[in-house]
């Protein structure tokens, strides 16, 4: 296995936003995610201390082995703009695995419609 991949991304405030992440084995064939949960987690800094975290989702599919991330417009009204990091996260509690597939930055840029306040 070769986790985490990083991806930095920009973000909208307030839009719904969506990733697929196709977590791999390190043989380049599909990671089977049955049995996995998933977490989806922006923080202001990696770290536990002064760390505040901004819980999105993290939907596995096991028929396609895919998680599928969003930002929903709730999480998303509560961020300021400036840069955030992020991890996805899988977890199988009866074989007590846990993988970080994925991590990296979110910039996030403010809205111009109004529409928040």
């Amino acid at each position: 296995m070769a986790f985490p991949s990083t991806y930095n991304f920009n973000y909208y405030r307030g839009d719904t936003f969506e990733m697929v992440v196709i977590p791999k084995s390190s043989s380049n064939t599909s990671f089977p995610l049955s049995g996995y949960t998933g977490a989806f987690t922006i923080a202001n800094r990696r770290g536990s201390v002064g760390t505040t975290q901004y819980v999105c989702v993290a939907e596995i599919n096991t028929t396609n082995n895919t998680v599928t991330c969003k930002i929903s417009n709730g999480v998303g009204q509560t961020l300021s703009p400036g840069t955030y990091v992020y991890d996805v996260q899988i977890t199988n509690s009866s074989t007590q695995k846990v993988y970080t597939i994925l991590t990296g930055t979110v910039t996030v840029t403010d809205d111009i419609t109004g529409a928040l306040g």
